[in-house]
C-alpha cells in the first residue's frame, strides 16, 4: 500500500516535470510561467515522497517515516479541500483538477493507514 501511493506520487512528479503542457488546462493555467508552476510542482511532489522512500523500505523500522507520511497525506486532503471549497463554480476546470487530487490524497491516506495498522507490530 505504501508503495502504491508512493508510485502514484512520482508518476505525477515525472509527468508534471517532463511534460507539464498537457496539464495546464486543468489548473487554468498557460504558457513558459504555467509550464514552470507544474514543473515546481512536481519537484514537490519528490520532495515529499522521502518518508514514503524510508517508510516503504522498512515500515517497522522507519515507523516515524510512515507516521510522517499519513500526516502529510491528511495535510494535503485536508487543503486541497479547503481550497476546493473556496472556488467559485464557474472555476469547473480547477475544481475537477483538485477533486482528482481530494480523491487520491484520501485513498493514499486511508491505505497508509491500513499500512500502518498491519505493520503495527511488525518488530
Amino acid at each position: 500500500m505504501i508503495g502504491a501511493v508512493l508510485a502514484m506520487n512520482l508518476q505525477c512528479a515525472v509527468a508534471f516535470i517532463i511534460n507539464p503542457e498537457p496539464f495546464l488546462p486543468a489548473f487554468e493555467l498557460a504558457g513558459v510561467s504555467g509550464m514552470a508552476a507544474l514543473r515546481g510542482v512536481g519537484v514537490l511532489f519528490v520532495m515529499w515522497s522521502v518518508p514514503y522512500c524510508l517508510a516503504l523500505w522498512h515500515p517497522a523500522k522507519y515507523r516515524l517515516s510512515l507516521y510522517e507520511a499519513i500526516v502529510m497525506q491528511f495535510l494535503g486532503l485536508a487543503g486541497e479541500t479547503a481550497i476546493f471549497l473556496g472556488l467559485p463554480l464557474e472555476n469547473q476546470a480547477l475544481r475537477n483538477s483538485l477533486l482528482r487530487f481530494i480523491l487520491f490524497d484520501g485513498g493514499g491516506w486511508l491505505a497508509l493507514l491500513a499500512a500502518a495498522w498491519i505493520s503495527r507490530r511488525a518488530k
